[in-house]
């Protein structure tokens, strides 16, 4: 899982660079581009509440890869710093919780039942049930590494991080499957959850 997650980064960085070489030639900041990327998740999640799925899809993968030119970017021009770190981390929670809070407007304000499964009101209490594991899920993917590093434990692995989570949103909205989404969203989040703990267990022991 290890592998996986350096696996990752790299391909991150590798299709990030080119584009952090281009800003890199702007007056742009790395904070600045982080601050786009939240305004970014804002909009999309005004346009999930209003029921344009297509346009939210889009506009989630935008913000995605705000999330990676900013480090790209200040990879590329030296101004990685301590505060910029911590304000990636901290605006990648709130363009989450916001976007999760476009889930649950659409469903509270604009609900359409697709009858897919479930019954129309019953598809909306699942739905929100699952928008609440989601946002929870979500959190705690995060909050596991914080703490385990905080501790002193690399905690890097994990079969489901924001980089996913963002697909996967992203494609729920684009082709209206947002309960799939949903519901995937949830069991990879808790499973990498339980991985990360499982792992700190271990590296705790030895």
């Amino acid at each position: 899982m290890i592998n996986l997650a350096k696996s990752r980064e790299s391909a991150a960085r590798w299709a990030a660079e080119p584009v952090a070489a281009i800003l890199a030639k702007t007056r742009l900041k790395p904070n600045t581009v982080t601050w786009l990327g939240l305004g970014i998740s804002i909009v999309a999640a005004g346009t999930i509440a209003a029921d344009y799925l297509i346009v939210s899809g889009v506009l989630v993968l935008i913000a995605g890869l705000f999330d990676v030119f900013d480090g790209a970017l200040a990879r590329t021009t030296n101004q990685t710093s301590r505060f910029g770190a911590l304000l990636d981390s901290t605006f990648d929670r709130i363009s989450e919780a916001v976007l999760f809070l476009g889930l649950l407007a659409l469903y509270v304000m604009n609900f359409s039942p697709t009858g897919f499964i479930f019954a129309p009101e019953t598809e909306r209490a699942v739905a929100i049930v699952l928008i609440f594991l989601a946002l929870v899920g979500s959190f705690l993917t995060s909050y596991t590494r914080a703490r385990a590093e905080g501790l002193g434990i690399e905690c890097r692995l994990g079969l489901f991080t924001r980089f996913e989570r963002v697909i996967i949103l992203a494609l729920g909205l684009l082709f209206k499957q947002i309960l799939i989404a949903l519901l995937i969203l949830v069991v990879l989040a808790f499973i990498t959850v339980g991985q990360r703990l499982l792992h700190v267990r271990q590296q705790a022991r030895g």
